[in-house]
């Protein structure tokens, strides 16, 4: 659902806005802010990674433009964990102002001052733990233990004096947690007591019934498979999932292979969570890739990043045969992660072709080698239940997610009217115990190419593909400025359009006719007559092969 909303009125003296600047009807670039008395909250600014029809794109920011000239009211960013969705545009968003505090667990904040670094940005930060509160302008946070696909993830209560939020991050509920922190539920059941008027939840298995399976049984799997395999074993998972890369390391180590990580974020990842104690590994388990070839391929365990089909990363580039792990028969490759949306049909090539190279690819589709760190439908109702809130807004989740997950609110007594599904930019605000949509602001997509951030527009990407699904024509022609008698030309050349140059040979006199006819009426203008050029080549490429090719025409004049 796309609806444009007027923009919302000054916000008065009190009273709390809540403006989601990404991650709503989307898995990515999550952003919140939150703003009271002229105050601004921030809560978390990810990444979304590009699709196929966005060529080019390294990854998508949420939109800073409401935040641009407010840059001196923001008083804090709050991180609710370390994955990418979450903390991937924080260095975007310091390059506007360095200055801007972060707030987040120990290990959120060193997987951020890591990436920072590499953008020559020394932040302000704050580590903060659960239980912990802290105050900033209008805002009292209380920091409250979550469990996720990675540690020290946190959810935050926001207190103001216009009500109480609580917004979770990404959660879920597993008894058992391998590190053995658990979603605080005391917590959420004293905030319950107090009274919440707004809970901002993560949706992205709301439509999942039951319960999230759990993290320990995972581990079996992954050595059993290993235990199996006849040559190497390759190991796909998030850069950042610090739980799976440690069930990799015990299975290796219960089957006398060494570890070799692969890829530059799995590298600083993983040495960020062994100096800090979130890994436990003999050293002497970890082989440098330079030095994997020196070993017997049945003695190795590769753990890499491109579990999500990025073409770019470690995995897709052994399918390309351009990375020197090489793949083959006898070879495992097991992908310990969900499926994100939209990235299906590449992950899909990625499988068929490790398995066309003679490996064995194993992945949730076929064994439990990956569960989810999001809650599913039977947790959500737990949470309800426990909380009670006034309000809810679902967060974290495509639009099915959303409505999945206000529908389980519904579900346990939370009036329809107040539920409220959103979108990115549009302006909530919290009064009286009373949240409801107020107006809308401007908020897209802001793309990153290369060192570019924000210049490539939705028309650009247009352009794009048109270029790779249809090819490119250019026609040059010189023309007496005087009389406008072509003098040389019209030259024709293309670009994957897939037929013979002397195809054009039937249309080059309906260009030349055209032009005379234009030079009859009097056009000498070089623009008028590059228009006139693109009309008449569009209008022949389309009836004789049904194609739309990018067409630019050169006219000079003589």
């Amino acid at each position: 659902m796309v609806q444009t909303l007027p923009q919302p009125a000054p916000l008065k003296p009190g009273v709390l806005r809540i403006i989601p600047l990404g991650g709503i009807g989307e898995i990515g670039r999550n952003m919140t802010v939150f703003e009271i008395d002229s105050k601004l909250l921030i809560v978390d600014c990810g990444v979304l990674f590009p699709e196929e029809h966005q060529p080019g794109i390294d990854v998508i920011l949420p939109d800073f433009g409401y935040l641009r000239d407010r840059l001196d009211d923001i008083i804090g960013l709050v991180l609710t964990h370390g994955h990418e969705d979450h903390i991937g545009g924080v260095p975007y968003l310091l390059k506007l102002k360095a200055e801007i505090p972060l707030l987040g667990s120990a290990l959120t904040l060193a997987f951020v001052e890591a990436k920072l670094k590499e953008h020559r940005i020394t932040p302000y930060s704050m580590v903060v733990s659960e239980g912990q509160h802290e105050t900033l302008g209008g805002f009292n946070l209380e920091f409250i233990a979550v469990n996720h696909s990675i540690p020290d993830a946190l959810a935050v209560a926001i207190r103001t004096k216009a009500g109480s939020v609580l917004h979770t991050g990404d959660f879920k509920m597993d008894q058992i947690p391998l590190d053995g922190r658990l979603t605080d539920l005391r917590a959420f059941a004293r905030i319950g007591e107090e009274g919440l008027d707004l809970f901002m939840s993560d949706s992205t298995n709301a439509d999942v019934p039951g319960f999230t399976p759990l993290e320990k049984d995972i581990g079996p799997v992954i050595e059993n498979v290993i235990a199996r395999s006849k040559g190497k074993v390759v190991v796909a998972s998030f850069s950042s999932h610090v739980h799976r890369v440690q069930q990799v390391i015990d299975a290796a180590l219960a089957n006398d292979r060494k570890v070799v990580l692969v890829g530059r974020s799995m590298v600083r990842n993983m040495q960020i969570a062994l100096e800090m104690g979130y890994l436990t590994a003999p050293l002497d388990v970890f082989v440098d890739l330079a030095k994997a070839t020196s070993y017997p391929e049945n003695k190795l365990v590769y753990m890499c990043t491109g579990s999500q089909g990025e073409p770019m990363a470690v995995l897709a580039r052994m399918v390309n045969l351009d990375h020197q792990i090489t793949i083959g028969e006898g070879d495992t490759v097991i992908l310990a992660s969900s499926l994100i949306p939209g990235n299906e049909n590449a992950v899909y090539r990625v499988i068929d072709g490790l398995t066309k190279l003679g490996a064995n690819v194993v992945h949730k589709g076929n064994a439990k080698v990956h569960v989810s760190g999001h809650a599913a439908a039977g947790e959500l109702l737990y949470c309800y239940n426990i909380l009670k809130p006034k309000n809810v807004m679902p967060v974290h989740g495509e639009y099915r997610h959303l409505i999945a997950n206000g529908k389980l609110a519904e579900q346990t007594g939370v009036p329809h009217e107040r539920v409220l599904i959103t979108e990115d930019g549009w302006v909530v605000d919290l009064v009286d115990g009373i949240a409801q949509v107020v107006g809308g602001v401007e908020c897209g997509l802001l793309f990153v190419d290369g060192k570019t951030v924000g210049k490539v527009t939705e028309e650009d990407l247009k352009d794009r593909r048109v270029l790779a699904e249809e090819g490119f024509i250019s026609i040059f022609c010189v023309i007496d400025a005087k009389d406008g008698r072509v003098k040389i030309g019209p030259e024709i050349r293309a670009r994957a359009f897939a037929e013979e140059d002397n195809v054009f040979n039937d249309v080059k006199p309906l260009i030349e006719r055209a032009l005379a006819e234009a030079a009859g009426e009097g056009v000498r203008d070089p623009y008028a007559l590059q228009q006139v050029i693109r009309r008449t080549i569009g209008t022949w490429v389309n009836k004789a092969h049904r194609r739309r090719p990018m067409i630019i025409p050169v006219v000079i004049a003589e």
